[in-house]
C-alpha cells in the first residue's frame, strides 16, 4: 500500500531554502521513499517530538522529520533541514521550536 506525502508549508520553506540542487534532489527522492513502509524507516523521535520520525539523508547530515496519519494513509512532512548538534540551526531544535509555537501541523 502506497502512502500519500504531504508537506506543510513550513517544510516546503526549509526545503526551497537549501540552495545546493543535488542536495535538494536527493532529499526528495528520501522523501519520495517514504510512500513505502514509512513506519520502517526512520527512527522515532523521544521528548517533545515522541509523535513524530525522523530520517537520516544526504550522507547522514540532512534530516527529514515527519509523522504518520495511520487513518488517512498520510506521511506528513514537517521539517526538513541539517543536524548540527549544539547549534541553534540544529533542525531538532529548529522542530521543537515550531512545536511549541504550534506551527508543525499547519
Amino acid at each position: 500500500m502506497k502512502w500519500k506525502i504531504l508537506l506543510t508549508p513550513t517544510s516546503k520553506k526549509l526545503l526551497e531554502s537549501i540552495t545546493d540542487q543535488r542536495v535538494k534532489k536527493k532529499i526528495l527522492e528520501s522523501i519520495d521513499g517514504l510512500r513505502e513502509t514509512p513506519e520502517m524507516q526512520g527512527k522515532p523521535l523521544i521528548s517533545e517530538l515522541k509523535s513524530y520520525r525522523s530520517l537520516r539523508a544526504v550522507g547522514q547530515r540532512y534530516r527529514i522529520i515527519y509523522r504518520l496519519d495511520k487513518g488517512k494513509i498520510i506521511v506528513v512532512v514537517v521539517a526538513v533541514g541539517l543536524r548540527k548538534e549544539g547549534d541553534k540551526a540544529d533542525v531538532y531544535k529548529l522542530a521543537k521550536k515550531l512545536l511549541k509555537l504550534g506551527l508543525l501541523d499547519e
